[in-house]
């Protein structure tokens, strides 16, 4: 069964909820902001932001659901609702790096907006707040081996890039009033297209690893390896038939049958499989699950290749 001491902590529970209330409160800033000094940057980070507060609210409900106890339905735990909640965010990035590409290149079709410092102020603070919960989210994420919270995190930067963008582009429209050099203002919609292919790049990369573990995809050759030295630290294991692992969420569930010496009784094969078990879960935080399989092993039998019973 799934160990409840696995689910997620307070710490990460409260960093989603303060990137919940931030999105929150940067979409009516920004928003309000954008359509007061008709600045086309802010409204279109202030939409981009609007998805941000679905995108936290998928992830939060997706961490509660995963931490939930293994059940009749769901044997091995609700491990991947985390890994869905990724895949909203990726997809709301995604949607978002269209939707502002979108607009940058039409801005530069038409006449450019009268830069205003109130914006300017604006996109500042949303960089700032946006970089700080990005560092926060991202060390709870990694702490607690949380993917929703770590997608959470790669959207705070997609964030991050965006108000950049905004900074550069509102300041240089500035400039160009104050100097009067009128191609300046285009500098905005030009960062725009550079971020959101950034942000783009996320989306990919964040919905590739949610199908990788939706799709049941192995851990990396180096942790399969370290899984095989503890296996055969234990001078009873005379042979790996199989070696399989595979995350599910928030923790790793791992697959094993070796080969034992043939005589042996049940009571000595269940001690050999515990101490493999406990070895592998001491070693590994993240590793739920273990499950052994023992084939019997003989010297005179001993080619290497799996038999059907085996």
């Amino acid at each position: 069964m799934i160990n409840l001491n696995q689910g997620h902590s307070v710490a990460s529970i409260m960093a989603i909820w303060i990137s919940l209330f931030s999105n929150i409160v940067l979409t009516v800033l920004k928003l309000i902001v954008g359509f007061v000094f008709k600045s086309p940057v802010l409204l279109a980070d202030g939409f981009h932001n609007a998805g941000d507060v679905v995108a936290s609210a998928a992830a939060l409900t997706s961490m509660r659901i995963s931490k939930l106890p293994a059940d009749e339905d769901h044997p091995y735990g609700h491990g991947k609702a985390e890994v869905i909640g990724s895949s909203i965010v990726a997809i709301i990035l995604g949607l978002a790096a269209i939707y502002i590409a979108f607009e940058a290149v039409m801005a530069l079709f038409e006449e450019p907006a009268t830069a205003s410092k109130i914006a300017l102020l604006t996109a500042v603070i949303s960089f700032v707040w946006k970089y700080v919960l990005y560092i926060y989210t991202m060390r709870v994420g990694k702490k607690e081996n949380s993917k929703g919270l770590i997608a959470t995190a790669y959207d705070h930067l997609a964030d991050v890039y965006a108000s950049l963008a905004a900074v550069v582009g509102i300041g240089l429209a500035l400039l160009g009033d104050s100097y009067g050099i009128p191609l300046l203002a285009y500098g905005d919609p030009i960062a725009g297209i550079v971020v959101s292919v950034l942000v783009f790049r996320l989306a990919i990369e964040i919905g590739k690893e949610s199908m990788d573990i939706l799709m049941e995809k192995s851990v990396s050759d180096d942790r399969l390896a370290a899984f095989e030295m503890i296996i055969r630290s234990v001078p009873e294991v005379k042979r790996i038939d199989r070696l399989r692992a595979r995350e599910h969420g928030h923790y790793v569930l791992v697959d094993i049958r070796i080969g034992v010496t043939g005589d042996m009784t049940v009571q000595e094969g269940h001690t050999i499989s515990s101490r493999i078990r406990n070895l592998i879960k001491e070693q590994n935080e993240d590793v739920d699950e273990v499950l052994i399989h023992l084939n019997p092993w003989y010297p005179e039998n001993d080619s290497g290749i799996l038999t059907n019973e085996e």
